[in-house]
């Protein structure tokens, strides 16, 4: 290890999700981290940290690894060590406050490592032998590797797609369409009892018929969406599907289902700090996601209950996803991602049916103000 070379990977704000490299150094007082000079600037930046702001436990997809924690300015900023010398260092520098949970958590390292053995001593042959019956049977180790993901995570990952995705398009920033679609979101949001997502609405000019959530409650919705709509209740209908493929972490569930047995073994039996970067590199994948026939059955089902709680007219949902199915036999680029049926046009008037007649509240904006604005130089009619 030279001067020089990064020896540890640090998680913060206004990091990018997949962590920034950094040279640690353990000194008398705490840490001090060194990271990479920016090209422009041409220097390198250094933070110090005491050890009374400290904290530490065990984790790393090897579980190797020693996390540290602490608060700084800009928000929590974790750091994670794998190299021996800087555990050791660290060991030998921290103070007394930071014994115990040291111990800690080389007990964990070694309680999780004798777990991981045993669990691959009696998977092993059964891997080796009939590895695709055992993807098949897989569904429950995908739902708790996705269990263990925190929503903050989760969020970090979608904002990174969100992000490269508007760079690359052309964003309707404000105006009558932009001013509907997070009336939409709000009225259905507030209908979300605990809900643990902030989303995130914005509006993109292209033709393509399409709306779509990202893991982590950032929405995108198409100006071709809009358009062939004929009620504002047509789009919320869209909306309330992906909201729920949200709230359901459908999302998630098929990225990690795509990783792979293995990696869906070791974040189900440990901490996944790797996974950001595992994501990253996934890239156009996330907004390309098919979901299966059971996870759009229930984002149909709770995105009409959805709607119902918000006192918007569920029937908006069933007539376009009706008119969808039947254009062009099917045909339509919406459905690409989003397979439509009249048989699930039919189960959701059976769902609708069973549900107690209620008065609906119709939105403040009118909708041929909308959709007019859509046809107009910077939205605005």
């Amino acid at each position: 290890m030279t001067a020089s070379t990064p020896n540890a990977l640090c998680f913060g704000e206004e990091f990018p999700a997949n962590g920034t490299p950094c040279l640690v150094h353990v000194e008398g007082h705490g840490l001090t981290m060194t990271f990479p000079s920016d090209r422009e600037a041409g220097e390198s930046r250094s933070e110090s940290v005491p050890f009374s702001e400290l904290t530490v436990s065990a984790g790393g997809l090897d579980h190797d690894q020693l996390v540290v924690t602490w608060s700084a300015q800009t928000g929590q900023r974790t750091l994670y060590l794998k190299n021996p010398d800087v555990i050791r260092a660290f060991r030998q520098a921290a103070p007394g406050h930071l014994t115990k949970p040291l111990e800690r958590a080389a007990k964990q390292v070694r309680q999780v490592r004798q777990r991981r053995r045993i669990v691959w001593s009696i998977a092993g042959g059964a891997l080796l032998a009939s590895v695709l019956g055992l993807w098949f049977g897989s569904d429950l180790l995908v739902g708790l590797a996705v269990d263990r993901i925190p929503v903050g995570w989760e969020r970090k990952l979608g904002e990174s797609a969100y992000h490269d995705f508007l760079a690359q398009h052309d964003v309707v920033k404000d105006g009558p369409s932009v001013a509907a679609v997070k009336e939409m979101i709000h009225r259905l949001a507030g209908q979300i009892p605990d809900n643990p997502y902030a989303f995130d609405v914005t509006v993109v000019k292209s033709d393509v018929v399409n709306a779509f959530a990202l893991p982590g409650g950032y929405i995108i919705v198409f100006t071709g969406l809009m358009k062939k709509a004929e009620s504002p209740e047509e789009v919320a209908g869209v909306l309330a599907h992906e909201l729920n493929h949200v709230l359901q972490r459908h999302g998630l569930e098929r990225i990690v289902k795509q990783l792979g047995f293995v990696a869906v073994v070791s974040i189900a039996l440990g901490n996944p700090p790797g996974l950001g970067g595992v994501m990253k590199q996934l890239g156009i994948e996330l907004m390309t996601l098919k979901f299966g026939r059971a996870q759009e059955t229930e984002a149909d089902v709770t995105g009409l209950q959805l709607l119902y709680r918000a006192r918007i007219d569920p029937s908006g949902m069933i007539t376009f996803f009706q008119r969808l199915a039947e254009k062009d036999e099917g045909r339509v680029e919406w459905l690409s991602t989003h397979p439509m049926s009249i048989a699930r046009a039919d189960r959701l008037k059976t769902q609708l049916a069973e549900l107690p007649k209620q008065s609906t509240e119709p939105f403040t904006f009118e909708w041929a103000k909308v959709r007019a604005s859509l046809d107009t130089p910077g939205g605005v009619p």
